[in-house]
C-alpha cells in the first residue's frame, strides 16, 4: 500500500473540529418526519424509541402496536423499535406485514394496548419515513404527551440492544393480521353486500400506499391502480390531491361505467375522491356529504368539529341542524383530543383527514370513502347528485389551496404584513373581517376568503381560497399572489 509521504490532506479534513451532531428530533404537526439515511437512520429510530419507552413506563405502560407502511426499510425500522421496547421490557404487538395507521390505532383498542407507532411518513416524499404515536383510545397522541416524549429522547441511542428473536422467546414479542382484523371491523360497520349488489363501480388509486389490499379483497372487480409493493412510489409524494392523480382522474372521464374514483394516501388515513366524471371532490364537500348523510339518514346527532383552514359551509349546515360547530387550529391531533372528551358526529382538516362517530377518533381513508359508497348506494344517487342536494342547503362553492415556495425571509415577511393588519384588499377587492386561529383568513364576502399559513418547517406558504366557482377562486388566489409578495 502507498502511503502519502505529504499528510497535508489529512489536516485539511479537521476532524478534531468537526464532532458528529446528533440530530435534534421534533415532533411535528402529526409525528416525526426525516429523509431516510441522511436523519432517518436505524440510531435515530433507537432514540425516538428509547425516549418513547422511558415515557411508557412513567405511565406504567408495557404494551404497544407497531405497524409500517408500503416505505423503504419498514420491517427493518420496525425491528429496532421492537428492540429498544423490548430493552425496557415493553412488550411489542406487531403485524404479518405492512398496514395502514387506522390499522394500528384500531388495533390499540382492539388489544387494550397502551400506546401505538406506526413507521410511516404518511403523504411526503419517498425519500422520507417517520414515527407516529397512537394513544390507548385509536387515535394521535395528545400535544402534552408529545412534548413530554420529546423531553425524554436521549442524545445517544443505546449500544447493545437484544435480538427480535430473543424478544420472541421471552414472550415480549406477539404477531397478528392487523388487516384482518380491520377487515372484521369494517364487515361488522357497514353493508358490504350493499354496496357490491347496488351495480356501482369503483376505480381506486393507492398510490402504491398501505390501503391498496384491503380495497382489493372488498371489490376484487374494481380498477385498481397503483396497487403494488413499491417502495418508491414512482418518484411521486403519495398525497391524494387532484395533481398527482391524473390517471385516475382520466379513468373516470375516458370510460363513463365507473361510479366514483377513491384514493388514499401512503398509509392511508387520508382521502381523495373523484365524481363519475373525473372532477375533484375535496375534503370540504366530502365533510358536507358526511354531515348531511349522517344527520338525515342515519339520523345521528353531535357535535361537528374542523379545523380553520375548513369551508365555512359546514358552520352553516350544523348551524341549519341546530348542531354545534367548533373550529380548532390545524392538525388532526385537536380534533381527536375532543373527540375523546365529547360526542362528536363528524370532525375533519382540509388535508384529507376525516373521522366520523362510531370509528375510532382516527382520520381513516378508505373507513370514509365506503361510508360515502354506502351513501350512495342506499340513496341510489350520484356523487354529483348528492353534492347538488347539499348546494341546495349551504349554496354552491369551489376551494383550491396554491402552495408558494418562497424563502423564508419573503416568508416571514407576509407572516409580518398579516399579523400587523396590513392586509386590507386583495387585489380590488375590500376585507370586510379577518380572523386568527392558525394563520390568517380574510373575508371578501360571506361567502368568500383567503386563507394564509406559513409551514413551521418549509420556507413554504399556503394560500386558500374559498369562492362560488372555481373561476372566481382561480382570480382571487391570482390576486392574492400579487397583494402578499407586491
Amino acid at each position: 500500500m502507498v502511503v502519502p509521504q505529504d499528510m497535508e490532506w489529512v489536516k485539511r479534513l479537521n476532524f478534531e473540529t468537526k464532532p458528529l451532531q446528533m440530530t435534534q428530533i421534533k415532533f411535528g404537526t402529526d409525528g416525526w418526519r426525516a429523509i431516510i439515511a441522511r436523519d432517518y437512520t436505524i440510531e435515530n429510530v433507537e432514540r425516538i424509541t428509547e425516549g418513547t419507552a422511558r415515557w411508557m413506563l412513567k405511565k406504567g405502560m408495557k404494551q404497544t402496536v407497531i405497524g409500517y407502511d408500503c416505505r423503504f426499510g419498514g420491517p427493518m425500522f420496525t425491528d429496532t423499535v421492537i428492540s429498544v421496547l423490548g430493552n425496557f421490557g415493553i412488550k411489542s404487538i406487531v403485524s404479518t406485514h405492512f398496514s395502514s395507521t387506522p390499522m394500528v390505532s384500531l388495533a390499540v383498542v382492539k388489544t387494550n394496548s397502551d400506546l401505538g407507532i406506526v413507521i410511516t411518513a404518511s403523504h411526503n416524499p419517498p425519500s422520507y419515513n417517520g414515527f407516529k404515536l397512537k394513544s390507548s383510545y385509536g387515535g394521535p397522541s395528545v400535544p402534552s404527551d408529545i412534548a413530554d416524549v420529546e423531553a425524554l429522547i436521549p442524545t445517544t441511542a443505546l449500544t447493545v440492544l437484544p435480538s427480535v428473536a430473543d424478544l420472541k422467546s421471552q414472550g415480549l414479542v406477539e404477531v397478528i393480521d392487523l388487516e384482518q382484523m380491520y377487515m372484521d371491523h369494517i364487515y361488522e360497520s357497514f353493508d358490504i353486500d350493499l354496496i357490491r349488489n347496488s351495480g356501482m363501480k369503483l376505480a381506486y388509486d393507492a398510490m402504491y400506499g398501505a390501503g391498496q389490499n384491503v380495497i382489493r379483497r372488498l371489490f376484487p372487480d374494481a380498477l385498481l391502480l397503483h396497487c403494488d409493493y413499491n417502495p418508491s412510489f414512482m418518484g411521486q409524494a403519495p398525497e391524494p390531491i387532484a395533481r398527482n392523480l391524473g390517471a385516475l382522474s382520466s379513468a373516470l372521464a375516458e370510460n363513463k361505467c365507473y361510479s366514483m374514483g377513491l384514493a388514499n394516501d401512503g398509509d392511508a388515513d387520508r382521502i381523495g375522491l373523484f365524481d363519475e366524471d373525473g372532477k375533484f371532490v375535496d375534503s370540504h364537500h366530502i365533510l358536507l356529504l358526511l354531515l348531511y348523510y349522517l344527520y338525515e339518514y342515519k339520523k345521528l346527532r353531535g357535535k361537528v368539529v374542523i379545523t380553520f383552514s375548513v369551508t365555512d359551509k359546514m358552520k352553516k349546515l350544523a348551524e341549519l341542524y341546530g348542531l354545534e360547530c367548533e373550529v380548532t387550529k390545524i392538525g388532526f391531533k385537536y380534533i381527536a383530543e375532543i373527540m375523546t372528551q365529547e360526542d362528536v358526529l363528524v370532525g375533519g382538516e382540509e388535508s384529507g383527514g376525516l373521522a366520523v362517530k362510531g370509528h375510532i377518533p382516527e382520520r381513516d381513508g378508505v373507513w370514509i370513502g365506503l361510508m360515502i359508497m354506502e351513501f350512495m348506494a342506499k340513496t341510489g344517487k350520484s356523487l354529483k347528485q348528492l353534492i347538488s342536494e347539499v348546494y341546495a342547503k349551504v349554496g354552491p362553492f369551489d376551494f383550491d389551496r396554491d402552495d408558494l415556495h418562497l424563502t423564508n425571509e419573503i416568508k416571514d415577511a407576509v407572516m409580518t404584513k398579516c399579523r400587523e393588519g396590513k392586509i386590507t384588499s386583495i387585489g380590488d377587492r375590500k376585507v370586510i373581517r379577518a380572523e386568527d386561529t392558525d394563520g390568517y383568513k380574510f373575508y371578501l364576502s360571506d361567502d368568500e376568503f383567503i386563507m394564509v399559513r406559513a409551514s413551521g418547517t418549509e420556507p413554504l406558504l399556503r394560500v386558500y381560497c374559498q369562492a362560488p366557482n372555481s373561476g372566481e377562486v382561480r382570480k382571487i388566489l391570482d390576486m392574492a399572489r400579487q397583494t402578499l409578495l407586491g
